[in-house]
This record gives C-alpha cells, sequence and structure tokens, in this order.
C-alpha cells in the first residue's frame, strides 16, 4: 500500500506557476499510475492529469484545458510526482488531489473510480 501526501500548494495570479509534488512512500512511485485531480467550489472532481507505469512507458495524460500549460512528471530520487503548472488561470483555482493505481488500462486513467490511493489534497487559488 502506498501513502501520498501532497504539497505545494498556495495563493497564485492570473499568470503564475505552481508546482505541486505528491510524495509517495510505502511504495515505490514508479509501479502505479499516479493521476492530479481537481475540485472547484461547487463541482465535481474532475481529471487533470496523469502518468502511467514506468513498466508501462510512462505516458502521460492531460484533461483538454491544460494542455500546454501544465506538465506531470516524475522525481525518482524523490520518490515522487510533480505537476508543474504554468499560465494559471482563474477557473484552475480548486483543491488538487493526488492519486494512485496499478494496473490501469489507458481508457481508465482519467476516471476517479479506478484510483485506489488518494491524498488529502492541496488548495490552489488563483487570483483574477
Amino acid at each position: 500500500q502506498v501513502q501520498l501526501v501532497e504539497s505545494g500548494g498556495g495563493l497564485v495570479q492570473t499568470g503564475g506557476s505552481l508546482r505541486l509534488s505528491c510524495s509517495a512512500s510505502g511504495r515505490t512511485v514508479g509501479t502505479y499510475t499516479v493521476a492530479w485531480f481537481r475540485q472547484a467550489p461547487g463541482k465535481e472532481r474532475a481529471f487533470v492529469a496523469a502518468i502511467g507505469e514506468r513498466m508501462r512507458g510512462s505516458r502521460t495524460y492531460y484533461t483538454d484545458s491544460v494542455k500546454g500549460r501544465f506538465t506531470i512528471s516524475r522525481d525518482n530520487a524523490k520518490n515522487s510526482v510533480v505537476l508543474q503548472m504554468n499560465s494559471l488561470n482563474f477557473d484552475d483555482t480548486a483543491v488538487y488531489y493526488c492519486a494512485a493505481a496499478r494496473g490501469l488500462i489507458t481508457s481508465s486513467i482519467p476516471g476517479i473510480n479506478h484510483y485506489d490511493y488518494w491524498g488529502q489534497g492541496t488548495q490552489v487559488t488563483v487570483s483574477s
């Protein structure tokens, strides 16, 4: 079982950048698909980005609204997954959650109910 802890959230102005980290313990993060989800006030939790298992090629996936702005990567030395967020706008304001799963097929990666392990979330607020 893997434990996940998010960090790096905070307040940033429109157009700014923020770097979120998902630190894993108990297991090697490269053996999991790790995803970021976010939940804005009054909205459902939604997929943001994911990086696949190392043995499956560490492929990355993004929701359309963050393509070209966000980058997900794995930091093996720190056993963590990083979400670099650039060109932030008000619509990016949300609680961001890290999630992990093993053995996902590609079509399942954006699906919330396919993830077994979740962090507690970190708040990202983008001022307008």
